[in-house]
Formats: C-alpha cells, sequence, structure tokens
C-alpha cells in the first residue's frame, strides 16, 4: 500500500492514544508537520491519515502499529494505581515523559515476572516494613543492616560512581528492580517507585548524577518498606491532607539520611559540634561518605547537629551556589551500558537466562531490553565484567 494513501484507522483509539500518552493535539500536529485542524480530522473521523502518518504516529507515541485499527480503545488501568504519591504530580496529569516512562517500568516488572514463572523460579521477596510510629534513626538503622554495607567500605569508596554502583547492588538484593528513567525534568520526578508485591520497583531519574542518585535510591527504599507496613499506598488510593503528607515524607528524608550516615559514624568523625556550618565545612564532611552536600545537611539538621535555622539558611546559601555552577553535560555512552543501567543487572540476567533456555527468542529479548540483537554478545561480556564508572545515563 503506498504511503500517501488514506488508511482506514479507528478515529476513537486515535484519541485514546494521544490522551492516555499526555500528549496536546498541538503537540501531535508539530511532530508530524500538520495543521492543528488535520489532527482534530483525524480523530473526528472527518479524514484519515496516510500510512506514512499513521506510522510516525505510533512511533511518537510508542504504540503498535496494529493498535490503530482495534474495534475499540484499550482498557488500561491508571498509572496512578501503580506508583506512589510524588510532590507536585497530579494523578492522570503526568508529563507525556513520564507516562511513557511508567508504562515501560510497569512492563517491565510483568516481563520479569511472566519470565521468572517460565524458569521455574520464585520471586525474592521484599521482607523490610516500616511504621510511622516508630523512630526514623531506627528505620534507617533497619534498612543500613539490610544492605549490608559496612562504613569502613562505604569511606573507601573511590568516587560517586562506584557508591552509586554499590548501593545499588545491595538495592537488588532485597528482593526490588532498581530502573533508571530518562527525559522526565528532574523538577517532576527525581525518582519513584511502584507499589507492588512481589518485586517493587525503585527508579532513578537518569538526569541525577550519582551523589545524587544514592539519596533517591534509599529514599524510595523507605517509601517502600512504608507501602510494605501498609503505611502507604498507590498515588491513586492516597487520600492524606498536603500537611499529613509533607509530615510523611520528612519522615521518609530523615530515616534515608540515617541510613546513608549512621550515628556512631557521624559522631566519630565529629565529635563535636562546630560553631558555625558553611558549605565548605559541609562538602567535606559529606565526601567522606560519597552523598551530597545537602543530603548531609539533612543529616546534621535530623540529629541536632545543625538547628532548623542554621539548616534553611544553609539551603539558601548553597542553592544560590548550585545556582551559579555550569550545567554538568552528559558523554556518549554505548548502548549496552544504557540498557544495563536503564533496566538493572538483575533484570538483564534474567531475561539473557530465559534466552538461553529457549523460553523465548531472540527477537523478544531484543523488544525486553530495547536493544538490537547484534549487541548481545557485548551485553555479555559487559555483565561478567565490573563496571569502571557505575551504570551509564540515558
Amino acid at each position: 500500500m503506498p504511503s500517501v494513501l488514506p488508511v482506514p484507522i479507528n478515529p476513537s483509539v486515535l484519541e485514546w492514544a494521544r490522551q492516555e500518552g499526555g500528549y496536546a493535539v498541538d503537540r501531535i500536529a508539530e511532530r508530524l508537520h500538520v495543521k492543528r485542524e488535520r489532527v482534530e480530522a483525524w480523530e473526528s473521523g472527518e479524514r484519515p491519515p496516510t500510512l506514512r502518518q499513521v506510522q510516525e504516529l505510533a512511533r511518537f507515541l510508542h504504540r503498535p502499529l496494529n493498535l490503530f485499527f482495534l474495534p475499540s480503545p484499550p482498557q488500561v488501568p491508571s498509572l496512578a494505581a501503580e506508583y506512589r504519591r510524588l510532590p507536585g504530580v497530579t494523578p492522570g496529569q503526568e508529563s507525556p515523559e513520564l507516562r511513557l516512562a511508567l508504562r515501560q517500568m510497569i512492563n517491565r516488572r510483568e516481563n520479569a515476572l511472566a519470565l521468572m514463572e517460565e524458569l521455574g523460579e520464585e520471586p525474592t521477596s521484599f521482607q523490610l516494613q516500616a511504621h510511622l510510629r516508630e523512630k526514623p534513626d531506627q528505620v534507617g538503622e533497619r534498612l543500613r543492616v539490610a544492605l549490608d554495607v559496612d562504613v569502613s567500605v562505604q569511606t573507601r569508596w573511590r568516587d560517586e560512581w562506584q557508591a552509586w554502583r554499590e548501593w545499588r547492588a545491595a538495592a537488588e538484593k532485597l528482593g526490588i528492580f532498581v530502573f533508571q528513567f530518562p527525559k522526565v525534568e528532574l523538577s517532576e520526578a527525581r525518582g519513584l517507585s511502584l507499589l507492588r508485591f512481589p518485586l517493587p520497583v525503585v527508579a532513578i531519574n537518569s538526569k541525577e548524577w550519582p551523589d545524587s542518585r544514592n539519596y533517591t535510591l534509599l529514599h524510595e527504599l523507605i517509601h517502600v518498606m512504608l507501602a510494605a507496613g501498609n503505611e502507604e499506598v498507590p498515588a491513586l488510593r492516597e487520600r492524606r491532607s498536603g500537611k499529613d503528607w509533607e509530615q510523611l515524607e520528612r519522615f521518609a528524608e530523615a530515616a534515608t539520611s540515617f541510613a546513608l550516615v549512621p550515628e556512631n559514624a557521624l559522631r566519630a568523625v565529629l565529635p563535636s559540634r562546630p560553631d558555625f556550618w558553611d558549605i565548605p565545612s559541609v562538602r567535606r564532611l559529606a565526601r567522606r561518605f560519597r552523598i551530597t552536600p545537602l543530603a548531609m545537611a539533612t543529616r546534621l539538621q535530623t540529629s541536632g547537629l545543625m538547628s532548623w535555622p542554621e539548616y534553611t539558611a544553609w539551603k539558601k546559601g548553597w542553592d544560590d551556589y548550585v545556582a551559579t555552577l555550569p550545567p554538568r553535560g552528559g558523554g556518549f555512552a554505548h548502548p549496552v551500558d544504557k540498557t544495563i543501567g536503564r533496566s538493572g543487572r538483575p533484570y538483564v540476567q534474567l531475561v539473557l537466562q530465559a534466552l538461553e533456555a529457549n523460553r523465548i527468542t531472540s527477537v523478544d529479548a531484543s523488544r525486553y531490553l530495547d536493544l538490537k540483537f547484534e549487541h548481545f554478545s557485548k551485553l555479555r561480556d559487559s555483565l561478567r565484567e565490573t563496571p569502571a564508572r557505575g551504570d551509564a545515563n540515558e
């Protein structure tokens, strides 16, 4: 069929795909280089698109081509039924980039469960719980013990990339997946968690730098622990007031800071409270534990080593300082490094195991990993090696 001829798609499915993807009509029109009225005509059924235009729609909306020929739109659950409540994100009004990332991560988790069933494996059960009636330091200590990262080892990590890799590997042993998601603005989501058991998901925005990812990773783990303790539910069912939710977030932040820097380790390097906290002194302390200065300031505040007014003033100074820094650019990453960074080693290994057991085809494996099959030899080699700089960004 010539690509310039119109094709009889289902207009209601096209409208559903656009809306479910979070796209405005104008954005579709801009992407396909047509006027807004043309897109509206496609969705009303007044004028069908050409085959080439349908193919472009499928690519842009990340949908299979045959979707547009279904007799009716699919019935799918709300994405907000999966992820925890996020500050500033209204369920159903997520950006197109975040909605796509959520769909991809949900599919990845479902693929993993299906592959485990095919292979006769049982998913590792996530055993940790947390309750708001507890003290944050107790919850943080419990997570720290489960992660089994010794402070003496932590302080010897050579850089933030190794720290990120080690924290991620420790977290993945707890019965979760750690994914990364691209193209979402940090202002919308630095991290998130999918509150489904077994195999809940902790996801980190790949725009986060490694020293920030460590805090975000453990922060999301605290939220998973709270969900396991029936203290949290997915965003769609969350009914807390804004004030109550802020209190829960402060609890998670405090517990995270105690998990990253245990009290005895902090007191060992800081036997007394200094008269004044400035940016250089907090940065030096943060470097010792391979965390961000802001995370360290939060940690100091939770232990009473920095008063709340001091913390507020310090944070303002830090924000002003960060605003003067030039943006850090990203480098080139091989598709294999992107795959491992995006999906994590446990998920990649599971797909390869299913492929080697003839439970899936090479086409399936390429689709599960979003990686061309020509790269699979290098992928296997990379999994046998210890990465020099941690997992790559998207």
